[in-house]
């Protein structure tokens, strides 16, 4: 079953803000003029995060990161705070201020506009059999890249002309025109004429390249995720697949392939391969996008792009991007505003830094007093039996001009 999003007629281009040079388009995102994000994000000090109710001890450096700039933009909205269960300490629930409430999240409180809450429905209630939505994820976590890959992309339903020359600052010379954008796509979960697994892609646009021929761009999103997974028990379709299309990997039989940091990218790599060869298009590409500083996505991705004969010119291009990159393509393609919203919610890491220039000042280093009387068990969790958080006016954040030291 292919359940897609028909985009509408494209709008006429006379209303529509030129194209412009995606170089260019990264002075729309720094408003400030502080230039270049800082070359590494912080090490945030464990009381700060406590504070803030995004303290997390499995967090990687990055993700500790992007989960403290999700309780940020959580704050400034005034969105009630969300629960987390413990699977340690199931009977304990915990607030997190990387997740918004259930009710929050029913209103679409995740989503950047009413607008897109509403694309994100819309797939919702007409999902592919199958589909590995996890609504709840989708509807308060806000460090999922579910609801970003919406966030993003969700806009484009409305407008094919801006799709198309979003497509064409984001992958030049791959698609003349998009015809239809689907979310967590695939021709068929558990299909032996493709994977015959459940195998899907974030976000796939079809539509016609600039030579006639039916195109397909698929697309694998990763926001805190670090993109070393559990490799699924081996499955012999992909063995098949990798063995029948000619110069896609450089040895089809490498157990890289099938290891935790290949392992998605090369089932996708080869669900695309399938769709060629049942004739749903003439080409595709697979992309992958993450944030510049999610190092542990970057390199598995780099681990996967060594495994690959082409990367760049083979039977199915493999492109890895950065979400930045992605932010101001969507720049330069005539909506800044929309890019500008999603910087500072995703990529807006100077706003760490001016938050720990208001600890510093704040002594927010040091642990609170009441923090070290607490019992010991009370120091790992912030309960729902804990006093609720005053809602205090802080200073307005801003970016120093130089980036404090790790």
């Amino acid at each position: 079953m292919d359940i897609t999003i028909p985009l509408p007629p494209p709008t006429d281009a006379g209303s529509l803000n030129e194209t412009g040079d995606i170089l260019a388009a990264h002075s729309t995102l720094d408003p400030s003029g502080l230039g270049a994000p800082p070359s590494h994000l912080p090490v945030i000090p464990e009381a700060a995060r406590r504070r803030h109710h995004v303290f997390v001890p499995a967090d990687h450096r990055f993700k500790a990161a992007a989960r403290f700039l999700q309780g940020l933009w959580r704050e400034d909205r005034d969105l009630p705070i969300g629960t987390h269960l413990d699977r340690a300490n199931p009977h304990r629930v915990r607030r997190l201020g990387s997740r918004i409430s259930i009710a929050a999240g029913r209103t679409g409180a995740n989503f950047m506009t009413p607008a897109i809450a509403a694309v994100a429905a819309r797939a919702l209630a007409y999902r592919e059999p199958g589909a590995a939505y996890d609504i709840g994820r989708l509807r308060t976590n806000l460090l999922s890249s579910q609801p970003l890959a919406f966030n993003l992309f969700g806009p484009l339903t409305a407008d094919s002309a801006l799709a198309t020359r979003f497509m064409a600052e984001l992958f030049p010379g791959a698609l003349a025109e998009v015809t239809d954008i689907l979310f967590e796509h695939s021709p068929g979960r558990g299909d032996p004429r493709f994977t015959a697994d459940r195998t899907a892609f974030d976000i796939v646009l079809r539509g016609i390249a600039p030579n006639g021929a039916r195109a397909l761009i698929c697309i694998e999103m990763k926001y805190s995720e670090a993109g070393y997974e559990p490799a699924p028990p081996p499955n012999p379709r992909h063995t098949e697949i990798a063995h029948t299309t000619p110069g896609l990997f450089i040895a089809s039989d490498n157990p890289t392939l099938a290891g935790p940091a290949c392992q998605q990218l090369y089932r996708q790599h080869c669900l695309a391969s399938a769709m060629l060869a049942a004739g749903l298009a003439d080409t595709a590409t697979l992309a992958f996008i993450a944030p510049s500083h999610n190092q542990l996505a970057h390199a598995a991705a780099a681990t996967y792009t060594h495994q690959l004969t082409d990367p760049h010119a083979g039977p199915i291009p493999f492109i890895p991007l950065t979400l930045e990159h992605a932010f101001a393509a969507l720049a330069a393609a005539g909506f800044p505003d929309h890019a500008r919203i999603l910087h500072r919610r995703y990529t807006d890491w100077w706003l760490l830094d001016g938050e720990l220039e208001l600890a510093i000042g704040a002594g927010a280093y040091a642990p609170a007093a009441e923090a070290l009387a607490a019992p010991a068990h009370m120091q790992t969790v912030d309960t729902i039996s804990a006093s609720k958080p005053v809602n205090r006016s802080r200073p307005q954040r801003t970016r120093p001009a130089t980036q404090t030291a790790a």
